[in-house]
């Protein structure tokens, strides 16, 4: 099958993060296992989906891991001319569909490669790793990357996660932590206002801590200048509560996100938050007894990518991919999973990450082919003799 005969039946599952991607994943594993392959799959706990990985070539230490998640963010609202799950072509040079740069684009590459790969007399194992609810999370990237780790009796070298780069290698992305934090307080007339204790104000008011602290950070100068922007950002993205302009809120909740830097620990600035809520609840209890702020995970953090420049991965991804600038990106993606496990990585596929997650998201046929070259060099590096 060619790259975009396997692209074509990849957009056509309509998978969306949170959601069962057994079918995706059973086609991908039959695919695979056609070639004589044997897979394996990484179930969650209710047992409705997985993760798959499986090892191309010899039992050796070294070997390179390709990465790509199999959900894909909704459609619902979206003003599309096509549909989205149709991989459609215009005869523009682009292929239209959900999740065709982001990112079965890359996994249909790695698909398409999988005959070279098997014929090659590969001297280090390439290994697929293709995971779930990566668009709400990363959630199942680190069980992946761990149980690689244990699962084979050799240890790979890198990691690539193919996520949509312009086939640029990446060796940076900031970390992303994500909070709910409910306050709850007094309820009555607003005449009362200095007698009970709104949730709203106090909601605010931790609001504008949160702001201050990320204007904190920059007048301290904590800048990697491999970013945009190069510090660490602070956003609320959402705020609830009250029931009418004249009864105090008893209720009130927000969501934001923590964006970090490499330099930034985001377990000390949510620890700083977490006082400063102590301190207001000791303060107004006094009014309300009953007042409260906690502030709960929506998703598990997910780590920042810091890979160095002098890391062997650098000089491998600049080989296979044609290209020596070196980037960072501001988004999460499960780079840092692996990173953490001791491989080596970094992010480089096919795409534009400003298609991704819009109306009418497309990837050229430029890039699709650019990502398929970029795999068939990765054949070629770790069927020579001088790959170390």
């Amino acid at each position: 099958m060619t790259v975009e005969n396997i692209l074509e039946k990849l957009v056509a599952f309509p998978v969306l993060g949170g959601e069962s991607n057994l079918t995706i994943i059973h086609w991908i594993k039959e695919y695979i296992e056609s070639y004589g392959i044997q897979t394996n799959l990484v179930p969650n706990a209710e047992g409705n989906k997985a993760s798959l990985h499986c090892r191309i070539g010899p039992e050796i230490d070294g070997g390179v891991i390709l990465s790509g998640h199999t959900d894909v963010v909704p459609v619902a609202g979206q003003k599309w001319d096509t549909d989205p799950f149709i991989l459609t072509d215009k005869n523009d040079g682009k292929l239209y569909g959900r999740g065709s740069c982001d990112m079965k684009g890359f996994v249909a590459c790695c698909l398409a490669v999988l005959p070279e790969m098997i014929k090659a007399d590969l001297k280090k194992p390439i290994y697929f790793a293709f995971s779930y609810d990566e668009e709400i999370g990363c959630l199942a990237g680190t069980e992946l990357a761990q149980t690689i780790k244990s699962f084979y009796t050799e240890t790979p070298k890198y990691a690539i996660i193919g996520e949509p780069s312009l086939m640029e290698p990446i060796v940076g992305q900031k970390g992303i932590h994500i909070l709910e934090t409910y306050v709850n307080g007094s309820e009555g007339h607003s005449s009362r206002i200095k007698q009970e204790v709104s949730a709203i104000h106090e909601s605010m008011r931790l609001i504008l801590w949160l702001e201050n602290k990320m204007n904190q950070l920059i007048a301290d100068k904590q800048f990697d200048d491999r970013f945009h922007p190069p510090h660490s950002t602070i956003h609320i993205g959402q705020v609830s509560g009250g029931i009418a302009p004249n009864i105090i809120a008893d209720k009130a909740h927000f969501y934001w996100d923590l964006r970090t830097i490499p330099m930034d620990d985001v377990t000390a600035i949510v620890a700083e938050f977490e006082n400063y809520c102590s301190e207001r609840e000791d303060q107004l209890r006094k009014t309300f007894p009953g007042f409260s702020i906690k502030s709960i995970e929506n998703h598990p953090a997910v780590p920042h990518l810091d890979t160095k420049d002098n890391a062997d991965v650098v000089d491998f991804i600049k080989r296979i991919c044609g290209k020596s600038k070196l980037n960072t990106v501001a988004y999460a993606s499960e780079a840092g999973q692996f990173a953490n496990e001791g491989f080596q990585s970094v992010i480089c596929g096919p795409g534009s990450i400003a298609q991704a997650h819009r109306a009418n998201e497309f990837i050229t046929k430029e890039q699709l082919e650019k990502g398929k070259q970029m795999i068939q060099k990765l054949i070629q590096e770790l069927s020579s003799d001088n790959f170390m």
